[in-house]
């Protein structure tokens, strides 16, 4: 019996929140660099943050 698909969720749900967490420290950073690159940098970081929240979202309760 193989039971590593029903920790699947789990395990997708806590990279999912490991990788939020690195983005939202990344975020908070930001103000530390120069506004030149604060400008390519944040839509790319807010689109990342976009997309796995939504991964998040989709995931079973």
């Amino acid at each position: 019996m193989d039971n590593s698909n029903e920790f699947a969720p789990v395990y997708l749900r806590h990279d999912l929140m490991i990788e939020i967490g690195r983005l939202e420290m990344a975020m908070d950073h930001l103000v530390e660099r120069d506004p030149v690159q604060q400008q390519q940098l944040r839509p790319r970081l807010q689109t990342r943050m976009s997309h796995l929240l939504c991964e998040l979202d989709h995931l079973p309760a």
